[in-house]
């Protein structure tokens, strides 16, 4: 019986940015335009493993996913032990622009999930000619507080058992078992502080609303996908981002929720490929 691997790619990615050296984990399948994908709040890259593996999508794209420093197998810094952990909003907008000069990405297409379809935001506001397009995947603007997270950074929590039990909701109930449990273990392999320190972006400095004037869709196309079973990013919240932005585009996604890349690909898939494929229409 011959091996059945599957036809994704990982590798290390050694990275110097301000002033710190980072290992940062990259996964990739397929070929064409750069699709570079990111992960949300205390997860990393394997919730795009979908995505990844079905050629509708790696015969046109070049599908990337990397792990942020202290997720997935991206290590922290040096030194991480004398330092708590916080996603502000300056050092994720420039990290991910600095991975895509890193990896020499020409005009690559950008995708994020919940923390990550709030940064798109900047990243259309302030970086619009680096990107060819960009899709935001419960996308919104200001800080979501739906839960008081002060009591996750504690040394009498579980980590794993909280980050679990607070995104668990999230997800549409008729999304399948396999890739809700498969999406929620992903959680529950988180160090302790990520999903705390992830959540401090979304809460408290992630508020991108005043930018949002400086999005102008005619130089780089804007699309938002969110789905309706979600408390944290309210299908509301993304159709208030569509009146701000003109020519933004914007599809509530019926039957999914919080992580629709992951705990409902098929469905998912349906919602995905006709953005793709105007993406990739030539002209």
């Amino acid at each position: 019986m011959s091996a059945d691997f599957e036809p994704v790619i990982g590798r290390y990615l050694r990275f110097a940015f301000q002033g710190q050296t980072y290992r940062l984990y990259v996964e990739e399948a397929g070929q064409g335009i750069p699709l570079l994908c990111l992960h949300t709040a205390g997860s990393d890259s394997r919730q795009y493993r979908a995505l990844m593996n079905d050629e509708a999508i790696t015969q046109r794209f070049r599908v990337i996913a990397f792990d942020l420093p202290w997720h997935g197998k991206s290590s922290p810094p040096a030194g991480w032990h004398e330092t708590e952990y916080r996603l502000t909003r300056d050092f994720y907008i420039d990290i991910i622009v600095a991975v895509a000069d890193a990896l020499e990405l020409d005009r690559p297409v950008v995708m994020g999930c919940s923390i990550g379809g709030r940064v798109v935001l900047g990243l259309a506001a302030d970086h619009a000619a680096r990107f060819r397009a960009i899709i935001g995947l419960q996308s919104s603007a200001t800080p979501s507080a739906y839960y008081d997270i002060s009591w996750l950074d504690r040394p009498g929590v579980d980590h794993s058992e909280a980050a679990v039990g607070a995104v668990s909701g999230l997800m549409a109930p008729m999304s399948p078992d396999a890739e809700r449990w498969e999406t929620l273990w992903h959680y529950m392999q988180g160090g302790p502080g990520v999903f705390h320190g992830d959540l401090h972006f979304y809460t408290v400095d992630g508020d991108l609303l005043d930018r949002l004037a400086r999005i102008d869709t005619s130089r780089c196309p804007l699309y938002l996908l969110t789905g309706e079973y979600d408390y944290s990013c309210k299908p509301e919240y993304t159709l208030e981002v569509g009146k701000a932005v003109p020519g933004a585009k914007i599809t509530i996604m019926r039957g999914l929720g919080h992580f629709p890349m992951s705990e409902n690909p098929p469905l998912f898939r349906n919602f995905i490929l006709p953005v793709l494929d105007e993406i990739a229409r030539p002209g």
